[in-house]
């Protein structure tokens, strides 16, 4: 009978240790919680500026302005734009002098 209750409880102690709502599933789940929430804090964030980008635009002339003239190539009448290439980067991070230049 003792060794009966004694592989009972081993069996036991190993279900609450290992099974499918034991103490391992639980800290899984704990930890996943945590990343969750760290993860929904990052989206509120990234949503709260969007949302104040979204003011912006619909009430900001100059960043409408800002918007059309770069994204949308639009000016003004009587305005000349001129679109100059990228400068490349130079491999020791410093900008390279042009022949000429002092």
């Amino acid at each position: 009978m003792r060794t009966i209750l004694g592989v009972g409880i081993v069996l036991l102690a190993l279900h609450d240790l290992f099974g499918a709502h034991g103490f391992l599933a639980m800290r899984r789940a704990q930890n996943q919680i945590v990343e969750l929430r760290a993860e929904i804090q990052k989206l509120d964030a990234q949503n709260q500026t969007l949302s104040s980008q979204v003011d912006r635009l619909k009430t900001d002339p100059k960043m409408i302005e800002r918007i059309a003239r770069d994204e949308m190539n639009l000016q003004r009448p009587g305005e000349h734009v001129f679109k100059l290439p990228a400068q490349p980067e130079a491999a020791g991070g410093a900008t390279p002098k042009k022949s000429g230049q002092n």
